[in-house]
């Protein structure tokens, strides 16, 4: 084992990507990945220890043990510089067992690879009609405003069953949500979304229909709260993430002519294309844990009330997992990463997910053959808020008029 694991000064790494790297973790990230998978982070005097970890197989098992918590309040945040209040009702990111098992075992019926790739029809409409748009309106466009947001923010319309009339409406506040770079407009439209989506639940108690919502309030014994939460759990876990996939990855492969000729060229590649991506951007970028009782971790020895970060997208880079992890090559088999997660916490929409990248991915570029950057790629506006999923403010692009 290195010696290097056992480095007593504590760091103070920057997680500022590099200008000219914009899919790549921060370099300082990566060189501690090579010199101390699993590094103390500096913090005041008093806090409790925080560590750093950046290496794939340390950060699996983290993901994959029960005395690593996943309750917000068991954290402590340096940045808050104290811990974290607990998770909403209803977001299983911040539960553990055995109230994440009462809430899984209720959802898990619902998300099963077959029922999501019978979603593959209306994904494609979706994409389709979302293309027809952004042709009508010419270039060039903002495709975060007008595909890569719209695509999963009207599936989960679809999922919920929230009714035809008031989609343009919940489409409107989702783009709001979106909006990183208006944080106040984005908190005041979630806070409505999560009122309307609660109205919702208690309108699918009386009169249920075809839909994931319906199934819960009419096949669970979850309470209104919590499906309400749920709901509102669902809904922002499944937009924003996709939504930065769709967007940041596009920005990929517009930066990487080979890359975007091979998918536009070889639309079977989809599948392949998908799973690399996720791990090449690993756009839910690090993580947190608080640590339940004394461990030893890659030779360091943790204690209760500790806190872990996790850098996933250190992680799904690191070359002892994936050869070469900083090209982008949509050929190789990136099974195994950690973009979705591991463990009991991996994320249960990851099929619909996928299931909207396969789709949209090809489809974009089969409709416009000759999509580009309408701007220098270094102007592209990133989402830089450690807090919020990684990803782009726009993606300014264009293309030739058929």
């Amino acid at each position: 084992m290195s010696n290097t694991y056992y480095r007593d000064e504590p760091v103070v790494p920057s997680f500022d990507r590099a200008p000219a790297c914009p899919f790549a973790p921060a370099p300082e990230v990566t060189a501690l990945r090579a010199e101390q998978p699993i590094a103390r982070l500096a913090a005041p005097e008093g806090a409790p220890g925080v560590w750093l970890v950046t290496g794939y197989d340390l950060v699996r098992q983290i993901l994959a043990a029960p005395h690593f918590s996943s309750r917000y309040e068991t954290q402590y945040h340096p940045l808050a510089g104290g811990h974290l209040p607990p998770a909403p009702v209803g977001d299983l990111t911040g539960m553990d067992a055995p109230e994440h098992t009462r809430f899984r075992k209720v959802l898990a019926g619902k998300f099963t690879v077959r029922r999501m790739n019978l979603l593959t029809e209306r994904v494609t409409e979706i994409t389709r009609e979302r293309l027809d748009v952004m042709e009508r309106q010419g270039p060039p466009a903002d495709l975060v405003e007008v595909f890569a947001q719209p695509v999963p923010a009207l599936m989960i319309a679809e999922l919920l069953g929230v009714p035809f009339e008031d989609r343009e409406r919940f489409q409107a506040q989702a783009g709001a949500v979106s909006d990183a770079g208006a944080p106040e407009a984005q908190f005041a439209a979630f806070a409505e979304l999560g009122e309307y989506l609660r109205r919702l639940v208690l309108a699918k108690r009386q009169k249920p229909a075809d839909d994931l919502l319906s199934d819960l309030a009419t096949g669970g014994d979850l309470t209104d709260e919590e499906l309400g939460g749920v709901a509102a759990f669902l809904f922002g876990a499944g937009l924003d993430t996709t939504a930065n996939m769709l967007a940041l990855g596009t920005f990929a492969l517009l930066s990487d002519p080979a890359q975007l000729a091979a998918l536009r060229d070889d639309p079977g590649l989809a599948d392949n294309a998908v799973e690399e991506l996720l791990r090449y951007l690993s756009i839910a970028a690090t993580g947190m844990r608080g640590v339940l009782e004394d461990v030893e971790l890659g030779g360091r020895k943790l204690k209760a009330g500790d806190t872990v970060i996790i850098a996933v997208n250190a992680a799904n880079r690191d070359p002892a997992k994936f050869p070469d992890p900083d090209v982008l090559d949509l050929r190789r088999s990136a099974a195994g990463h950690l973009a979705f997660g591991h463990g009991i916490h991996q994320c249960l929409g990851q099929q619909l997910a996928r299931v909207e990248m396969r789709v949209a991915f090809p489809a974009l570029l089969a409709r416009f053959p000759a999509l580009r950057l309408a701007v220098p790629a270094e102007e592209v506006p990133l989402r830089t808020d450690p807090a919020q999923v990684y990803g782009v403010r726009s993606l300014p692009v264009t293309w030739d008029r058929g």
